[in-house]
């Protein structure tokens, strides 16, 4: 209950009503009629877009306009029903990943010509967002987050106190000590845009079809999908799941259970206040970060929403084991003032002037959630031609980017640019729905924490998808989550703080990183790779089917090499190691977070050539143990009969064997750069393989080393990352890949073409390796590069080297500045750091330092 001094209830029943929420608002969107329903049916769709809330219906108006014909929308009752009908409706530019800032904005600047386009009303506000920062780490976080928006479009400032003021005068400022401002931000009227969106799918030819419950989807053996409804059944080439917290049930028609859950958001409306309705211009939208809630004005009043906290906050279960009840639709659960009582004080306290408003509304409302509150977009493995866009927390600044993402990517064959964070294969069959709902908690109570570099989030965890290591290793380092896998970051010494600390500096990890990375420079260390994706390959097309997949040629049985899957347009989808076991044969190996989005691709281009191939996931079958350092081959070669001398077995060479009578898949290779092999071998015999390599290397100094060491080994040695340094945004000759890209061999791979078009006009920009002295702070990856001035590039990874002991990061910054010994500055934490350009690599890898020493160069090394 409320409070004595609090806002006061007027008139305001407890139970949510069934009325549209324009009109209890009193929004824009009063001025626009309904749309009238189609009365046309189609028997065949180039497109049938499942769900009429403001994401399916964009991606609707986006086909259409793109020229696509027979694009057609389902939907279940009627437009806006589920999620967007009650939705606060906020926009903003910001968020505090890379990729998305482009679908904020490519939203937002739909959404300012959206009305004179359709010459429907849309209610689009842009008063400007304030971000506030009330404690020193907050601070710190607006920084990080400044180098991360400098290379972006956006516009985005930190301001001081007396600027926020001036911008909010009814703010209490004892607290406040920096705003982040987001010029262009505001929100809109959900029903008004959606009705807009609709008007112009339909100018454009699209056939928007409800009430048309989807009932059934069955596939056809060439691709396409049979859509039953009770009007009728239709014949589609591809459909697309937009149906909000329907996606389950309409997943389960494909035989898939999609990892979502729904949540219930709370946000109230006041009626008119005196000082708002005073004002001369319209308050910004205001986000309390510790107080967890957003606030904005609503006419001459007061609209906020807090996020509980994970163990406040509720979630709709039932809805996940019983279904979603069938008439819901435009419905609202019942409002739970206690729930939010605690935010509701923070807002008070930190906008007095709400101590004496009146509620006339209580909105708690279903929102879908996904384990780590991202949507899931993009088509899905193993269902040909089945696509989602499904999972939006933040539905109404997602759809106009997320339209025009999905169309792009239908029309051309490719992603426009690299969005992997949403890739809806990124959850898998260890996604339990009790994993989901843990996540879904965290990630709701989480809306507003400081977001660190190399997060950390512990609900749900671990998943079924342990490695065999994980009860040996857990008590000894800090893990992370790489795809449902446990995986050790660093590894804890006694007397150490063993507890997960993050921060925007240097922090608990950096000593004992050094060590690690020392223990692979001069002795051996053993690392657990078993998150890599793994495929095996075989049949009488395998070789003619990679050779189509790869800009690399196809390894010789017994070898392997580095290749790379390119798109049409000649940018690089994926990286992995190929290696040739036996005639037509292979094993594929991927990052963690690639697996499907690889596997998927794949598939689908076997599926398209019509390649005899057998394809199998096996990921899960195997174990993976790293070896690496200078004492690596003496320590394995106790264990082996197998002659692991470098003229015999080479780097790059792959071979079967038995280490102590355990079987393994033996490859010569290392990302740490130094003398290494990576042993695949059954997964239940991961603890047994370890602990015989770890009892003969006692000699030798033997020790763990984790995934944070590694990437420092890496990044000397120049080794790129995909999703780092190379992804669907880069082409691998800026990337500096040339010596994996055959562009004379015989096959005609995917973006070939596309490849010499790019190398014939030159490169703009390029990919090289920068020093730089700091503090205590190191790069990370996507800060701003500066040069005279003005921004010129970004970061992709850093670290710091412990070899010469500066930071480390490779950047993509124009050709014209690309030459060794360019100075540059890159911005870390509000200050910049000058930054020289090196000759790469800055340690020479084992394989080419021997080469040097057999041909007397040690002078060289």
């Amino acid at each position: 209950m409320f409070r004595s001094g609090a806002l006061r209830l007027r008139g305001f029943p407890l139970r949510g009503s069934l009325g549209r929420l324009r009109s209890v608002c009193g929004r824009e969107g009063e001025e626009n009629p309904p749309l009238r329903a189609e009365t046309r049916w189609k028997d065949r769709a180039e497109t049938v877009i499942i769900g009429g809330g403001c994401v399916g219906v964009s991606l609707a108006y986006h086909l259409a306009k793109a020229g696509m014909k027979d694009v057609v929308l389902l939907e279940k009752s009627e437009l806006t029903a589920g999620s967007t009908w009650h939705a606060a409706g906020l926009t903003t530019y910001f968020h505090p990943g890379i990729n998305l800032k482009k679908i904020h904005y490519d939203s937002i600047k739909l959404y300012e010509k959206l009305e004179e386009e359709t010459g429907q009303v849309v209610g689009f506000h842009q008063p400007g967002s304030i971000r506030i920062a009330t404690t020193p780490v907050r601070v710190d976080e607006f920084k990080y987050q400044m180098t991360r928006t400098g290379w972006h479009a956006t516009e985005q400032y930190i301001i001081e106190p007396e600027k926020i003021q001036e911008m909010f005068p009814l703010l209490n400022m004892n607290k406040i000590l920096a705003g982040l401002y987001n010029p262009g931000d505001g929100h809109i009227d959900p029903y008004s845009l959606t009705m807009a969106l609709a008007a112009g799918a339909r100018k454009y030819g699209a056939l928007l079809k409800y009430p048309a419950p989807v009932t059934s989807l069955k596939p056809k053996s060439d691709g396409t999908w049979d859509v039953e409804t009770p009007q009728g059944s239709m014949r589609a080439n591809r459909i697309v799941n937009a149906a909000g917290f329907w996606a389950r049930e309409v997943g389960k028609m494909v035989g898939l259970e999609h990892p979502l859950i729904p949540v219930q958001h709370q946000y109230v409306v006041t009626s008119t206040i005196p000082e708002v309705k005073a004002l001369k211009r319209e308050l910004p939208v205001l986000r309390d970060l510790e107080g967890s809630y957003y606030l904005r004005q609503e006419r001459d009043g007061l609209l906020f929403g807090p996020y509980e906290s994970q163990e406040k906050m509720k979630v709709q279960d039932s809805w996940v084991t019983s279904g979603v009840p069938p008439g819901f639709g435009k419905e609202l659960f019942e409002s739970d003032l206690d729930r939010i009582m605690e935010h509701v004080e923070a807002a008070m306290e930190m906008v007095p002037v709400l101590k004496k408003a009146d509620i006339i509304n209580i909105v708690n409302g279903p929102i879908t959630y996904s384990p780590d509150i991202l949507p899931m977009v993009g088509p899905h493995q193993g269902v040909r031609n089945y696509w989602v866009a499904i999972g939006f927390g933040y539905g109404i600044i997602h759809a106009g980017g997320v339209g025009k993402y999905l169309s792009d990517w239908i029309l051309h064959g490719e992603p426009p640019f690299d969005l992997i964070e949403l890739d809806p294969n990124r959850y898998g069959k260890w996604t339990t729905t009790q994993y989901t709902e843990a996540k879904a908690r965290e990630s709701y109570g989480f809306n507003n924490i400081v977001g660190y570099p190399k997060e950390e989030r512990f609900a749900g965890r671990p998943t079924q998808r342990v490695s065999g290591l994980y009860k040996t290793l857990e008590s000894k380092c800090s893990m992370g989550f790489h795809a449902g896998w446990e995986q050790p970051h660093w590894f804890y010494k006694p007397g150490q703080d063993t507890g997960y600390r993050p921060s925007f500096h240097r922090t608990n990890w950096f000593d004992p990183v050094g060590s690690e990375y020392k223990q692979v420079m001069q002795r051996v260390g053993v690392i657990d790779l078993s998150p890599f994706g793994k495929f095996n390959i075989k049949g009488q097309d395998s070789i003619r089917l990679l050779d189509h997949l790869f800009a690399n040629v196809i390894p010789k049985v017994g070898f392997t090499n580095i290749s790379h899957m390119l798109t049409p347009k000649g940018q690089v989808y994926a990286e992995l190691t190929v290696s040739h076991q036996s005639p037509g044969e292979f094993l594929l190996i991927t990052g963690s977070g690639s697996e499907l989005h690889d596997l998927r691709w794949i598939e689908e281009e076997a599926v398209k050539g019509g390649y005899d191939v057998e394809i199998k996931n096996i990921t899960d079958e195997l174990g993976v143990l790293g070896v690496a350092g200078p004492h690596a081959r003496k320590v394995l070669q106790k264990l082996t009969s197998e002659d692991l001398s470098d003229d015999i077995f080479k780097f790059l060479q792959t071979k079967s064997l038995k280490v102590s009578n355990i079987p393994v898949t033996a490859i010569r290779i290392s990302y740490t750069g130094e003398l290494g092999w990576e042993l695949y071998h059954r997964r239940e015999d991961s603890a047994a393989l370890y602990d015989i390599i770890m009892n003969a290397g006692q000699k030798e100094g033997i020790d763990n080393f984790g995934t944070y060491a590694m990437n420092a080994l890496r990044l000397e040695k120049a080794f790129r990352a995909w999703g780092s340094e190379m992804n669907c945004d880069t082409n691998p000759l800026e990337a500096g890949l040339q010596y994996f890209v055959k562009l004379n061999k015989p096959a005609d791979f995917i973006g070939k073409q596309a490849l010499k078009q790019i190398k014939a006009k030159g490169l703009k920009r390029r990919l090289v390796c920068l020093t730089l002295a700091t503090d205590d702070v190191d790069p990370e990856g996507n800060e701003s590069i500066w040069y005279d001035g003005k921004v010129v590039g970004n970061t992709t990874s850093g670290s710091y080297s412990y070899s010469i002991q500066k930071s480390l990061a490779f950047a993509y910054i124009p050709v014209e500045l690309s030459k060794v010994g360019q100075q540059v500055e890159v911005e870390l934490l509000g200050k910049n750091y000058s930054a020289t350009v090196i000759k790469e690599p800055l340690v020479l890898t084992e394989p080419i330092r021997n080469q040097l020493l057999k041909k007397g160069g040690k002078d060289k090394i």
